[in-house]
């Protein structure tokens, strides 16, 4: 094991530091010139097959996943069946232990119509929200005056459903040019803009999950700029993909919010950089192979992303300067974190930048880079006990 370098990187002290010959039980690839040894990875929210859609995902191999993935913990949305809206749901998570936290839903059902009891819920879940849009803004005031006392973030996702109709992708050139109904970004930033008004009325801490564009970013930034306590995340694959990359009508690249254009792609990245946007989230969303594998247009939003989101972004974002190998560890750590309101797991990963491997811990296969050797792999997690 001689002679090899380890990049040391500490999201919490903004350290990345470079040792030889560090002790360590990860073997790296004959041709690698370093391994990396980072804090563990924090997912926000990622939805899970099981209880109820097993032939998706089943809790086993989502942590899998998760573990070949370097997540020590995975926050997961209430979509299941029985979806997450009571305490008897919530404690099936709880029970289960890491790597999962539960996030409580907001209304019952997840229909957008009667809060459910957030009390109750308070006790087991790591925050609430629905992980879908909630249309009716006076029943979203309610709960943010309400979930005040109990320290627990909400989740927002800005959309106004009226404003998307039936699109399908990223309204402008390229939907036009590829035949496809276009969603206006105003579905996204005039529901966030009203949503952030009634963040400054209540004063409640809110986490604003998938934003996808510049304008977006814009809101987001003058909000943190007049002291609201907001936060915000953008998912892996609005960091690589733009709506031109839809020229093959891969179904695997629908995503709600859907891929937006390349300045807007650079101008999350530039979020991130200037910590705008305080995490990136997995959203991790299995499918089986019938329900996606249909013509774009038909097919559900969501990829699966636990297993890739690491080697993915460190080629496309790191070794392309987009971002340093310390910001891209912020915001798969240390920031998601803070926006759970946990702290970091005393646990730590080795990275190989260089490996070539398959990953297939996963039961679904709904991602462009299935079944495709990536370059990068976590070698080894330390799963250590903590919180």
């Amino acid at each position: 094991m001689g002679g090899y370098q380890v990049r040391t990187i500490d999201a919490v002290t903004s350290c990345d530091t470079w040792e030889v010959d560090l002790p360590h039980t990860a073997t790296p690839a004959s041709d690698s010139p370093y391994l990396v040894l980072g804090n563990c990875l924090i997912d926000m929210y990622s939805s899970s097959g099981e209880p109820g859609y097993e032939s998706r995902e089943t809790i086993d191999t989502m942590a899998r996943s998760a573990l070949g993935g370097g997540f020590a913990r995975v926050g997961i949305l209430p979509n299941t069946d029985p979806p997450t809206d009571n305490c008897t749901s919530a404690q099936f998570w709880r029970q289960l232990g890491n790597p999962f936290l539960p996030w409580g839903a907001i209304t019952r059902g997840l229909k957008g119509e009667e809060m459910t009891d957030l009390a109750e819920l308070a006790e087991v879940v790591v925050g609430f929200g629905d992980g879908q849009p909630i249309d009716n803004l006076a029943l979203v005031r309610r709960v943010l005056e309400y979930v005040q006392p109990f320290g627990k973030p909400v989740l927002l996702f800005a959309q106004n459903r009226p404003l998307r109709a039936k699109g399908v992708m990223h309204e402008g050139k390229w939907s036009a040019l590829y035949g496809m109904e276009g969603i206006p970004a105003v579905a996204e930033t005039a529901q966030l803009a009203a949503l952030l008004e009634l963040v400054r009325y209540t004063q409640t801490p809110t986490h604003f999950m998938r934003i996808s564009t510049g304008r977006s970013i814009q809101l987001i930034a003058q909000a943190k700029a007049d002291d609201l306590p907001v936060t915000a995340s953008v998912t892996w694959m609005h960091l690589c993909f733009s709506d031109r990359d839809l020229s093959s009508y891969s179904p695997h690249l629908k995503l709600n919010p859907p891929l937006a254009s390349d300045a807007d792609r650079h101008a999350l990245i530039t979020g991130i950089k200037t910590g705008v946007i305080d995490a990136i989230a997995i959203d991790h969303t299995p499918y089986t192979y019938e329900e996606k594998m249909v013509a774009f247009e038909s097919a559900p939003s969501g990829c699966i992303g636990l297993e890739f989101a690491l080697p993915v972004l460190w080629q496309e974002l790191v070794e392309t300067g987009l971002l340093s190998a310390l910001e891209l560890w912020r915001a798969l750590s240390v920031g998601p974190a803070r926006c759970l309101g946990i702290d970091l797991p005393n646990t730590k990963i080795w990275f190989d930048p260089h490996a070539v491997h398959t990953p297939s811990a996963s039961l679904s296969r709904n991602s462009p880079f299935y079944g495709k050797p990536l370059r990068g792999k976590v070698l080894h997690t330390s799963l250590l006990p903590g919180p």
